[in-house]
């Protein structure tokens, strides 16, 4: 108890949960990985969080950050540990608009960011299916990336810094509102993708943009994967780089998003192979300013180039959004994916990325393999087909674990020998400490180490996440 007490004696007894009470904190939302924490806390500033991690560090106890819980990899187990909760430093401290910057705190959730934004006619380019619960903490502690990395990147290339408790509880003030500063080791970077297993996030700097005057979003379906990526390049080159999202449905998918959600309404009555959804967006006026048949620019422009493919025959339908409502139909089936892949047992979830023209050659390889390995298997797969990221998951026939890990590593093979990864941006957790293991650049996996050992000589840091204890 003398623990539970030093912690409230911190944070308040009200933020301090133990046994039954902290149970949505020994939880990840998917429920594959579920502890008993020795306590959760909820700071309320950056100083609350120092003194849990310098007592923490005293102790020799180990510490997990938590922002929206929404890890796919097991990063948020805490068997024994303090859960240190960012839910309560939620404020978005500053917009400058004139800097498009925004000043927020780690708890902040990605679509109160959007509102800020939006209040100032500007935007944060960042979006996922997750973003009502998701936090920009945890968004840049795995360097998250979702529908708009064709355009904008990863959280990433969305930072411009930090602010950061270290392992012994002190604070790194990196809070960089700069867009260039050369001044020694780039540790923002050395931060962000980390997992919590360097330093707690608790405030940053993020970059926003100009918010569209228009947007054009269609759901087609091409003729294969390769004409679709024809057509991503096509689209870019005729917009002027005004693609936000290339995302790939395959039929499989889509026939489960149906079973899953037969109240909504499908964009093509017949079933494609390959369905692409496309956004465009622009902040040009000529582009964005409505024509006397009420249309844009932008979204004649798309329907131009969408009638010529039709006429090719590489395009074999399309439906372009007439409206809002009709625009927000074709997201949620794109956004439902967690619903439509988690919605199965047992599942082997896989977060790849190959270069963009290897995508339809890495299905022509795993397909037949995955048949190899388990017969009645199934893979439930969509992409960023923009930027390469494969989100392929199994729904496996046996319940072999030793099947279970021979698809993963399976699919690592036919991943890495097109030159991909075989994580993109879900992070490593623990669901991918064997692949890490196994695939890691040796020399690159011993500096992995040696930085975590200087920086977190202790240990108490996310421990158990990322880097693979040694053989």
């Amino acid at each position: 108890m003398d623990e539970i007490n030093t912690l409230k004696s911190i944070v308040g007894d009200a933020h301090v949960f133990v046994g039954e009470t902290g149970g949505r904190y020994g939880a990840d939302w998917t429920g594959s990985y579920v502890s008993t924490p020795l306590a959760a806390v909820r700071p309320a500033n950056r100083d609350e969080v120092s003194a849990v991690v310098k007592y923490a560090s005293e102790q020799g106890i180990s510490v997990v950050p938590m922002s929206g819980n929404t890890s796919l990899a097991g990063g948020t187990y805490a068997e024994g540990s303090i859960v240190i909760s960012l839910e309560r430093m939620n404020a978005v401290r500053e917009v400058r608009a004139s800097s498009r910057l925004a000043v927020v705190e780690a708890g902040v959730i990605m679509s109160d960011l959007h509102q800020a934004a939006d209040q100032h006619d500007l935007l944060f380019p960042m979006t996922f299916g997750a973003r009502g619960s998701a936090m920009i903490g945890g968004m840049l502690s795995t360097n998250a990336g979702g529908s708009n990395v064709l355009r904008y990147g990863n959280t990433r290339d969305l930072c411009l810094g930090l602010e950061v408790v270290m392992p012994d509880g002190e604070i790194m003030e990196i809070m960089s509102e700069l867009h260039k500063d050369n001044s020694g080791y780039n540790l923002k970077h050395l931060i962000i993708g980390a997992e919590g297993t360097l330093g707690i996030i608790t405030a940053a700097v993020m970059k926003l943009v100009a918010k569209p005057k228009a947007r054009a979003t269609a759901m087609i379906a091409t003729q294969s994967l390769d004409t679709a990526l024809t057509l991503l390049n096509e689209l870019q080159q005729s917009t002027g780089g005004s693609v936000d999202a290339f995302e790939f449905m395959p039929r499989r998918y889509m026939s489960r998003y149906k079973e899953l959600f037969p109240e909504k309404r499908l964009p093509f009555e017949a079933m494609h192979e390959t369905n692409i959804l496309i956004e465009l967006a622009t902040t040009a006026s000529d582009l964005s300013d409505v024509q006397e048949d009420g249309k844009t620019l932008l979204g004649e422009k798309l329907e131009n180039i969408l009638a010529q493919e039709f006429e090719k025959g590489s395009v074999h339908e399309a439906v372009v959004a007439q409206n809002e409502a009709q625009r927000q139909e074709m997201w949620h089936i794109r956004e439902a994916a967690a619903e439509v892949t988690l919605a199965h047992t047992p599942l082997v979830s896989n977060d790849v990325a190959v270069p963009l023209d290897q995508v339809s050659t890495f299905f022509e390889k795993m397909e037949p393999r995955l048949a190899e390995i388990d017969e009645g298997a199934i893979s439930m797969s969509v992409a960023h087909l923009g930027d390469g990221n494969i989100h392929y998951s199994v729904w496996p026939q046996s319940q072999d674990p030793e099947v279970h890990a021979e698809i993963m590593e399976s699919v690592e093979n036919v991943v890495l020998a097109l030159g991909g990864s075989f994580s993109a941006e879900h992070g490593i957790g623990i669901t991918k400490l064997p692949s890490m293991q196994r695939r890691k650049n040796e020399v690159a996996m011993r500096v992995m180490r040696e930085i975590k050992q200087a920086i977190d000589p202790k240990n108490i840091m996310n421990p158990g996440k990322v880097v693979p204890a040694t053989a």
